[in-house]
């Protein structure tokens, strides 16, 4: 499909329907859908995810706010240019992102679903990693929730905090529980794990990280 041709359906059918709300700073978007065409496929701290039937290959980043936070977003994208564990930046708007869609499952969905991750969908991220810092930039806030995995292969769908300075362990300790307690003790036979019980272990290292810091 022609992005011209896109772009008028995101200003005709997805932009006059859709809000973006949140009930706080901290807290993430919450999308409200009301476009006949538009499906929601995502939301996070920032933006919700569109997609439409007359180009599955494509989907739409809106930002509910934080338009400086886009503005960087465009730039780490076009740091990144093309590769394999990255999604592609198609086009933008004032508001929004045209993405390459990249399907599959995040890690955290496969572990509550008790779906194996095979070591080929670290080794994949690892490497995408070590290609963004390759290109200047410093891969931040990388975890179960914004990497997917299909086919046996691992992807990085979220790039927006790859401009900010520091260091971040997310990736680094998510590795490490995967080799000295996923991969032995549950990835052959792997059990479904509650929601619940997953959400609780993500709040708690959150926690955890947050008092080791301070």
């Amino acid at each position: 499909m022609e992005i011209e041709r896109y772009t008028k359906l995101i200003g005709k059918e997805l932009l006059p329907h859709i809000q973006l709300l949140t009930q706080g700073p901290f807290d993430p978007i919450i999308v409200e859908n009301h476009s006949h065409s538009w499906k929601t496929i995502g939301s996070g701290n920032y933006a919700g995810v569109f997609s439409h039937d007359a180009n599955p290959k494509w989907v739409v980043k809106v930002y509910g706010r934080s338009p400086e936070a886009l503005k960087k977003e465009i730039e780490v994208y076009e740091k990144l240019g093309k590769h394999s564990t990255f999604s592609t930046l198609i086009g933008y708007g004032e508001n929004y992102l045209i993405l390459k869609r990249i399907k599959g499952i995040t890690l955290f969905n496969a572990v509550v679903k008790g779906v194996p991750i095979p070591e080929s969908v670290i080794k994949d991220v690892d490497k995408g990693l070590d290609y963004a810092r390759g290109v200047g930039l410093n891969p931040f806030d990388v975890h179960g929730k914004n990497i997917v995995m299909f086919d046996g292969r691992g992807y990085i769908v979220d790039v927006s905090d790859f401009y900010k300075q520091g260091t971040c362990r997310k990736w680094a300790d998510l590795k490490k529980a995967y080799y000295k307690i996923y991969r032995p003790f549950l990835y052959r036979f792997h059990p479904s794990i509650p929601y619940f019980l997953l959400d609780f272990v993500r709040k708690g290292y959150r926690l955890y990280r947050k008092i080791k810091k301070d």
